[in-house]
């Protein structure tokens, strides 16, 4: 066809289409619609996401795969949940567990079958023993292909079923409503904890069953102490001669911290805190103790050698070993928490609260203030020790950097709001044992499972919880490779996130515990990148620590730069660790 023909039919066209115009007139009011994109028949998937939006999920980390793309797409044309696509499922674990953690609202990760489902096992374990609320959402293969041999398949559910609360697989559309809902119930239990919904990739294309709404979240009732349990709590607490207080991090999801202070300062009693526990109660009050949970006998254990009773409140044994506090299992210990305590024979309890713990601290403070008990004051030497470590080194200049002097400068470069994640490592026994805390979940430890490298990811999930303020975490150089490629994540979302590595080229902990062990050390160095050149390659800014008077002038600006990613990489001198362990070996308390 010529172009004068196409010309010619293009004209026959458009005056037939006038004619036909002119002979059936349209009504104005149906006008011609704008082209439309074909009606979507909601589908499990869909429903899935409407579930989660009646839950309150806000935000979903993870990598979509196959098997998960309708859920993926379900997620798309809803709208309401932000879905951030991390470079590792492990990295999309601990961000939705950090992000639960600061938020108290269950955290939410996605993985496909599979390999991607296993490499969600470690935050999922870790956030199950941390009581931390945590939903993971695993994609499957179809339900034809799960009796048998198959490409990907794995028995999820009885891979999950022991590293979670619950485990569930989606087998009809019938059944999503229910799920979802007992998936986010069970999860913010009394002991929050993980639970995995798993979704077959031929069930989240099935139609959903038409009248299938959400089911409305139940309202969390908090159990209060009888006041038989308050009586008999006042009558132990009476009669003791050195009653002590050790808090968990219970006292932090209970939002608990001023009844814990009301309560030590109306009893005049000393208060240690788990690792986890950081924060809960002020290290400026002068009843502070510091942290229980070191390797080995340390300042505040004196305090409890001396004690006949011990107050644990939000204590879990996961956090720290009842053994190093409680060694003949001669103290009474009253257990004040939302569940019942595991059985260790160094944590027999005289009484169990098993109630809400601000409720319990307040009715207890109210008994034994009118049955006027008081302590005399506690002497002991403890709060000295711990400040005048604190300060050993504030003006060492030594470089590679003294242990002691890192934390200080990192200290005195945060507000007391700013929040701090430490990583595992020999910088955890560092950090818990002498970084200042004065407010709940401002320093973020987990000491249940003792999973490296989750700070990376996990300092995302925090920015995101509040809302871009800056986040420091601290890692060793060993638990930094094992996520670094989060840095990309943090990087393209936008995150005000500042990382410290402290550079020893070795796994420091373990080399510690060898030389404590038999005196040497095998299998545990390693080479590392050039730190700087690593960040920049993200997009991020590196800066290598080359003097001991850069490094808090370098955290300071980083935490107060105009947002943006910064790797901080500081060489330390760990021969300290040896020093601390054979000064507290011989440590003895003036009596």
């Amino acid at each position: 066809m010529t172009e004068q023909q196409h010309h010619s039919l293009i004209s026959r066209l458009e005056s037939r289409l006038h004619e036909n115009a002119a002979h059936h007139p349209q009504p104005q009011q149906a006008a011609s619609p704008k082209p439309t994109e074909p009606r979507h028949e909601r589908n499990v998937a869909d429903l899935m996401v409407q579930c989660l939006v009646q839950e309150g999920v806000e935000v979903i980390f993870g990598i979509p795969g196959e098997e998960n793309i309708p859920f993926i797409e379900a997620l798309e044309r809803d709208g309401r949940i932000r879905f951030v696509v991390t470079r590792h499922e492990q990295g999309a674990g601990f961000m939705a567990l950090t992000y639960a953690h600061l938020t108290g609202k269950p955290g939410v990760c996605l993985a496909t079958l599979g390999p991607g489902a296993l490499n969600l096992t470690l935050p999922v374990a870790c956030a199950n023993a941390s009581n931390t609320p945590l939903v993971a959402l695993c994609a499957q293969g179809s339900v034809r292909r799960l009796h048998k041999e198959s490409h990907q398949i794995i028995d999820l559910v009885s891979v999950f079923r022991p590293i979670t609360r619950w485990t569930n697989m989606i087998l009809s559309p019938e059944a999503v409503t229910e799920t979802m809902r007992k998936g986010f119930a069970l999860a913010q239990r009394k002991r929050p904890a993980a639970t995995c919904i798993i979704l077959p990739e031929d069930i989240a294309e099935q139609p959903a069953p038409a009248d299938a709404e959400p089911l409305s979240r139940a309202l969390q009732v908090h159990t209060v102490p009888t006041p038989a349990d308050i009586d008999a709590a006042a009558d132990i607490i009476a009669k003791a001669k050195h009653p002590i207080i050790l808090a968990g991090n219970g006292v932090s999801r209970a939002h608990a911290d001023y009844q814990l202070r009301i309560l030590s300062e109306q009893l005049n009693l000393p208060v240690a805190t788990t690792f986890e526990g950081k924060g809960v109660f002020s290290d400026r009050h002068d009843n502070a103790l510091g942290v229980v949970g070191f390797m080995r006998h340390d300042y505040e254990n004196f305090a409890f050698d001396d004690a006949d009773l011990i107050i644990a409140i939000g204590f879990s044994i996961q956090q720290f070993d009842p053994v190093k506090i409680n060694p003949k299992n001669d103290k009474k210990i009253i257990h004040i928490n939302t569940f019942v305590e595991d059985t260790d024979a160094h944590y027999t309890t005289t009484l169990n609260i098993m109630a809400d713990i601000d409720a319990t601290l307040t009715q207890l403070i109210d008994a034994l203030r009118e049955r006027d008990v008081r302590f005399d004051d506690m002497e002991s030497d403890i709060r000295r020790l711990l400040t005048d470590e604190f300060t050993s080194r504030k003006d060492d200049d030594s470089f590679p950097m003294k242990p002691q002097r890192v934390v200080y400068d990192t200290r005195r470069a945060l507000g007391d709001s700013d929040v701090a994640l430490v990583d595992t490592g020999a910088l955890k026994m560092w950090m818990a044992r002498l970084y200042p805390t004065y407010l709940p979940n401002t320093c973020i430890i987990d000491n249940s499972l003792s999973t490296m490298g989750w700070t990376l990811p996990g300092a995302v999930g925090a920015s995101l919880a509040r809302h871009g303020r800056p986040v420091l975490a601290v890692m060793g150089d060993g638990s930094f490779m094992m996520n670094m490629q989060e840095i990309e994540t943090a990087v393209r979302l936008g995150c005000h996130i500042v990382i410290l590595v402290w550079v020893d080229r070795a796994y420091g902990l373990i080399k510690w515990k060898m030389d404590l062990h038999a005196g040497h050390h095998d299998d545990v160095d390693f080479g590392n990148p050039d730190f700087v050149k690593l960040a920049e390659s993200f997009g991020a800014t590196g800066t290598l620590i080359q003097a001991a008077n850069e490094l808090g002038p370098a955290i300071e600006a980083a935490m107060t730069a105009d947002g943006g990613v910064h790797v901080i990489a500081c060489p330390v001198d760990y021969s300290e660790n040896m020093k601390l362990t054979d000064k507290l070996g011989e440590l003895e308390l003036p009596g």
